[in-house]
């Protein structure tokens, strides 16, 4: 996974800074108001660094994705105050509800098998 993607010097206030490209934060959103640094190898090289807030996701875009729901599920109960504490007894019940479903392997569209 090695993209390039072409900077440029820009002030940025009293500061000089590297311009990045709008595809870049598109394939990379993890980047977007991260910090790093930049370590000078050779005189006319230098290798950037960019760690992000949250380095442990594995995959960013399942990541985004799946906050992007969250954020859509958590605002849709909040909109008529209908929340209620998940509680032992509906975790009992549910348990009562699947107990001794078995389920079968099933073909997905994409030939994985389910299990």
């Amino acid at each position: 996974m090695s993209n390039s993607y072409s900077i440029r010097s820009t002030k940025i206030g009293n500061s000089a800074g590297f311009r990045l490209p709008s595809e870049f934060y598109r394939e990379y959103p993890q980047f977007a108001n991260a910090d790093g640094w930049i370590e000078v190898l050779a005189p006319d090289t230098a290798i950037l660094r960019i760690v992000p807030k949250q380095s442990d996701d594995k995959d960013s875009e399942d990541s985004v994705l799946m906050r992007l729901f969250l954020d859509f599920a958590i605002t849709e109960a909040l909109k008529n105050n209908t929340l209620q504490p998940y509680t032992t007894e509906m975790s009992e019940a549910a348990h009562k509800l699947t107990a001794g479903v078995e389920l079968d392997d099933e073909l997905l569209a994409d030939g994985e098998v389910c299990q």
